[in-house]
């Protein structure tokens, strides 16, 4: 989704299930850790602001951004109803951000392919600094607000589609 002319904090609240009995794991990435801490809060307080339960969101850090893959897996297995990947890639002088940012998106990709538990991409993947900084928590809202509307909405999915099974 394009931020130019849009506000990531702004969704209607109205249209959000109570998630009061819904489990969630954040895997967040140490590296960039100004921009990822400030992602992490966007998504906490909008699963508080839904009725999640502190003690039913569980919080895991991992060193980068490509340990992101490994980490949501194995929070996939603690009986969680979704996970929130939390990351953060700014572009450098190498090829390095290309691998980093691709690997992500098709390690995340592939955990929602082979498992039952949704996986949220909340990686921001910026040509500066300055620009993460305004997607988490900054002018144009925070990323981390959507990833978790987005937690809430797939596990809602997930649960239909075991009822018509």
């Amino acid at each position: 989704m394009a931020t130019v002319n849009n506000n990531l904090s702004e969704y209607d609240k109205a249209s959000i299930p109570n998630a009061k009995s819904f489990r969630f794991g954040i895997v967040v990435s140490e590296w960039n850790d100004t921009v990822t801490e400030g992602l992490y809060k966007g998504a906490f307080e909008t699963l508080i602001a839904h009725n999640v339960l502190p003690e039913n969101i569980a919080r895991w850090d991992v060193p980068g951004s490509f340990e992101l893959i490994y980490g949501s897996k194995k929070m996939q297995q603690q009986n969680v109803d979704a996970v929130i990947a939390i990351g953060s890639v700014i572009q450098g002088e190498t090829k390095h951000f290309d691998f980093v940012c691709e690997g992500v998106a098709q390690g995340i990709k592939d955990l929602n392919v082979l498992h039952d538990t949704p996986v949220i991409f909340c990686v921001l993947t910026d040509n500066n600094k300055q620009q993460a900084i305004d997607r988490s928590g900054g002018i144009h809202g925070n990323k981390g607000t959507e990833a978790a509307v987005a937690a809430i909405k797939m596990v809602v999915i997930s649960i239909k589609s075991a009822f018509t099974k």
